[in-house]
Order: structure tokens, then sequence, then C-alpha cells
């Protein structure tokens, strides 16, 4: 199979979807790797690394769309890259397509096959592929938080770890999965005081094992979340529900009670967010105020820590894109009932249920796409 990846174009995204490790690999299971000129630069991996792993490189994007059989990006399609996309095609990659309905129409129009990061499968319904990113997300939260809760960013200028006589910051964390996780984990590790806020009994209970009274736990009913959100100096919002919208946890009217300069992070924009206020920003102009609260709503957090990211993700997703190859994509996902998990769109038709849910389309179910 001819694969091929190109420079990402969204705003300060510096990932690329193959390593020139990953490119390697590929090469050695007998496939042709197109890169574009430059693809790498983000993560300090130059045309030449890329040659010498076997790939052959190419002037511009549209000769990689038009002559490659899969695509492998890191995020969801532009539309001038959504205008390249043709039937027969695979595409593999994040798309997050639930909140983007634009990008969903596009993708249906194209006759591509789409396969996303985001809802392939593993044991016990994990999502291996979103993992690494975020670990990565979280971990980066209570960083861009801290910075955003200083004076000359617009926050209250408090210190997430205090200082000797004076109490450190509040963080609330909504949601216990692998962003929150990471999120209170770093949190902790400033000497914040940290609550994180969850609805599954077993997942407070592995949080609450694993912190040993360094952060503390709370069933995540509406009064308990209004109370701390109205104190926190920093909530970061790591709600997920897989392949869908994520809810709208924290109210416009809940911003009336919070402390002036406090911050909100989103990492469920990707999703939609899951603060009523929330709309997608970059790391060109990663903030904004709504009724003196800060709120910090990058779309592409990772990308800002390029080269962890990209290794990070190719360890997870160079697996699936060999069996890909190697198989074909039908192949590969009538092999693997976790990759199937992944396609989204195919030909025309919507075979995740929750995006066609969300966005209004008839559902096609996978089973009946590899029949």
């Amino acid at each position: 199979m001819r694969v091929g990846t190109v420079r990402e174009i969204k705003n300060h995204e510096y990932r690329v979807g193959l390593t020139p490790e990953s490119v390697r690999e590929l090469v050695a299971h007998g496939h042709e790797v197109w890169v574009e000129a430059g693809a790498g630069n983000g993560i300090g991996a130059s045309d030449a690394d890329y040659e010498g792993a076997g790939a052959i490189i190419k002037a511009d994007a549209r000769t990689v769309f038009d002559g490659c059989e899969m695509i492998v990006k890191v995020k969801e399609p532009q539309a001038v890259e959504r205008a390249m996309l043709r039937r027969g095609q695979v595409l593999y990659t994040y798309l997050h397509l639930a909140p983007d309905p634009e990008q969903t129409a596009d993708l249906v129009k194209s006759g591509v096959t789409a396969i996303a990061y985001e809802t392939v499968t593993g044991a016990g319904n994990a999502l291996p592929l979103l993992k690494p990113m975020s670990q990565v997300a979280g971990r980066m939260s209570i960083q861009a938080g801290a910075t955003a809760l200083e004076k000359a960013n617009g926050g209250r200028g408090v210190l997430l770890g205090g200082v000797p006589g004076v109490l450190p910051g509040k963080v609330v964390v909504i949601g216990g999965g692998v962003v929150g996780f990471n999120a209170a984990q770093m949190a902790v590790g400033l000497g914040a005081d940290v609550t994180i806020l969850d609805r599954d009994p077993d997942v407070l209970e592995r949080l609450d094992n694993h912190f040993e009274g360094r952060a503390r736990t709370l069933y995540s009913g509406k009064a308990a979340l209004a109370a701390l959100v109205a104190e926190a100096d920093l909530v970061i919002g790591a709600v997920l529900i897989p392949g869908a919208a994520a809810p709208k946890l924290v109210t416009r009217d809940m911003l009336a009670t919070m402390k002036p300069g406090a911050v909100l992070v989103d990492v469920a924009i990707d999703q939609g967010g899951c603060f009523e206020t929330s709309k997608a920003t970059t790391h060109a102009d990663p903030t904004y105020v709504v009724d003196g609260v800060v709120h910090y709503c990058v779309a592409n957090m990772p990308g800002a820590v390029a080269r962890t990211s990209t290794y990070a993700l190719n360890n997870v997703t160079l697996p699936h894109a060999l069996r890909i190859a190697d198989k074909g994509w039908k192949e590969a996902l009538r092999a693997d009932p976790n990759l199937a998990a992944g396609l989204n769109v195919h030909e025309g038709k919507v075979t995740y249920e929750a995006v066609a849910t969300e966005l209004g389309y008839e559902y096609t179910p996978v089973a009946d796409i590899l029949a």
C-alpha cells in the first residue's frame, strides 16, 4: 500500500502523523511511504531523516493526497484537506465528529473511509489511541491553568502551590478518567488543594486509594459541583463520552458565583466542551474572559509539546496502521473488533452511532459495512 503523511496545518499544530521510525516500520513491511516536505520539522525530524528511513519526499500535500491509498494524520482534516479526499481512500486520524457538522458533511460527501483514533477501543472499552494525548493534555491543563492564573494574564494572581503562611490554590477536576487523573497528579505535585469529581464509585475508590489523602474525591452531583466551582481558583473540565458531544456541566449561571480571575480549562473542547461558555481557541490566542472568568479552550493542547506527543501517539497508532496497510482496511477491521470501532464514515455513510445521533444522520452499523 502507498501510505502518506502531510504537514499539519491547524493553528500551531506541530505534530506529524508518522515519525521517521514509523516510516521505517512501514517500509520494512513492503509499503511505500510519501511524506510532504517539511512535515516533520515541528518534531525536529528533517526530510533527510525521513528519506533515511525509506520515505519518498513530495513537494506538497496535494501530491500526497492524490497519490496515496491511506493518509495518516494527527488532527482532523481542515476544509482544504477535506476537498482532496476521495472514495476508496483511507483516512486514519483524530476526527471528533460529533461537535463538527461541517467536517462530517465533507467526509460523507467525499466518500472516504475515515477511521478515528478517538473511537478505537481496547480491553475493557478503553480508548488506547486517545489515552496518550489525554495524558499529555491532562498534565498540560495544570501548567496552562497556572499560567492563566497569573495576574499579567488576566488571572487572580494565585500561585497554585502557595507558600509558607499562604494557602495553596484550589483546583477542581471534573472527571476522573485519564485526563482528570493526570491533571490531578500534576496539581498535587505542585502542592495545590485538589478535589476530583466523578460519578463512577469505582473510579472514585481508585483515585482515593491512589492519592491517599493528597487529593479529595467527591461524587459529582449538581449541588456538589456548583459549590466547588464557586470556591475554585482553577477548574479543569475532563469529561468524555466516547464519540459524542461533551455534556455542558458548568453553566453560565455558575460563572456569576466564581471568583473574578478564576480560570476554566476545558480539555473536552475537542468534543464541544463541557462548559456552557466554552468556544475553541488556539495556541496563538488561547484565552478569553466571560463574566470575569478566564477560559482556556485550546483544541489541540498536545500540539504545543509536539515531539513528546508525536512519539507517544505513534506508539499506539502504528500497530493499527501496519495492519490496515498489510491486510487492507476491510480485512483489518474484520480481524479486530476494537479497530472496527474506529470506523466513523465510509462511502457516504455514518458508521458511528453517537455521531449519527448527534448530527441527525442515518446510522449504518459497521457490521453491515464489513458483511
